[in-house]
């Protein structure tokens, strides 16, 4: 069994390698926008995930997925190759690129705590002019002068 604490630093080197390939060394144009946001290695350190996400060009474009795999797909035996050089282990661990959906569930939920709160401020708007239906207490029932006589 390896150490958690050795892949742990194994899977951390791995994305910072993978990482400065794409920025720096690989000349790819469908790379230009992917971001490595994590890396895991399994017990054996033979495989390792990649974990990445894809900007638009813009802030309204939207970002193209199916290119970056294609592109990470195409470049894998060159970063490979990179990770084997610079980690320095027996046994250069395979590499599998996955799209992280993290940031867009991240910002799915941002939006409907946005939309909850939005709801919330609408009910307490109409909660602060409210005015109860009936009687202040309807559980209260009036004594009458005439019932405390007949006891």
């Amino acid at each position: 069994m390896v150490d958690q604490a050795r892949a742990r630093k194994l899977a951390k080197r791995i994305g910072t390698i993978v990482a400065t390939a794409i920025d720096h060394e690989i000349k790819d144009p469908r790379l230009n926008f992917v971001t490595v946001t994590d890396t895991k290695v399994t017990a054996d350190l033979h495989d390792a995930t990649v974990y990445y996400t894809v900007l638009g060009e813009t802030l309204d474009a939207e970002p193209d997925f199916q290119a970056a795999a294609l592109g990470l797909e195409k470049a894998k035996g060159v970063l490979r190759s990179k990770v084997g050089a610079g980690t320095g282990v027996r046994y250069t661990p395979t590499l599998t690129f996955v799209a992280d959906t993290v940031p867009d569930t991240a910002r799915h939920m941002e939006e409907l705590l946005a939309r909850a709160r939005e709801i919330d401020n609408k009910v307490a708007e109409t909660a602060a002019t409210a005015t109860p239906a009936g009687d202040p207490d309807p559980y209260r029932v009036p004594r009458s002068d005439t019932a405390d006589a007949d006891d």
